[in-house]
């Protein structure tokens, strides 16, 4: 996302990641948030080495303690200082924040506040950014979670099958869910080959529609 103040804010680092950020003409990031460390978030992460390189400084990174930690063992030359390049070449530079649930920071111009939802066994953060709701991953949205998004302009919210799933929203469940916290707009994300673009749309109740690749949407 980014701010009319200029800020730009990257949540997490799935793969094919380089072509994302082509694709949406995305050269420069202030920050990237990490909803939870699932290969499929982060595998992405050496492309940032464009965007560190274009800034010449580390890119801050934040997301849950856990995962943080995992990033830093897992990609230790991304975030170990004493690990540098050999002359001539470079490396991608990150710093990592881990960031406690409920505990809103600032990142330019817009606070953040990281939520825990549930992700079957496991927890991953959701993001209140501004009037801004971003959550992926979750199995469900505990009542805490529900009024920390209440009041956002914009939602977006995994829903992956029509089906019941053990560690993700159904459509229906996502659908319930959304209601509950009464965004004027909401993207379903996290959807699947399964589920026709069109076909879901036309199912979904006013207010809320399948997210594609592309697009743009105004927070107030």
């Amino acid at each position: 996302m980014e701010t009319d103040g200029g800020t730009t804010i990257l949540i997490d680092t799935p793969p094919e990641l380089r072509l994302q950020l082509i694709a949406a003409g995305v050269s420069k990031v202030n920050a990237i948030l990490f909803t939870h460390d699932h290969a499929d978030h982060v595998h992405g992460i050496d492309d940032i080495r464009a965007l560190s390189d274009r800034g010449d400084v580390p890119i801050e990174m934040y997301g849950p303690p856990d995962s943080m930690a995992r990033l830093a063992k897992r990609f230790a030359y991304i975030f170990d200082d004493s690990i540098r390049p050999l002359p001539g070449t470079s490396k991608p530079e990150g710093r990592a924040h881990p960031v406690p649930p409920g505990k809103s920071f600032r990142i330019g111009d817009v606070d953040i506040t990281p939520v825990s939802v549930p992700h079957g066994p496991t927890s991953v953060y959701g993001y209140r950014i501004g009037n801004l709701g971003y959550i992926t991953d979750a199995k469900e949205l505990p009542k805490e979670a529900i009024r920390a998004f209440r009041g956002v302009d914009v939602l977006v919210l995994n829903a992956l099958f029509r089906t019941p799933h053990p560690t993700h929203l159904s459509v229906s469940e996502a659908v319930a869910a959304a209601q509950k916290i009464g965004a004027r707009e909401t993207w379903l994300t996290h959807l699947t080959h399964r589920t026709g673009h069109a076909e879901l749309a036309a199912e979904l109740p006013p207010g809320i529609a399948p997210a594609f690749d592309g697009l743009t949407v105004q927070v107030n």
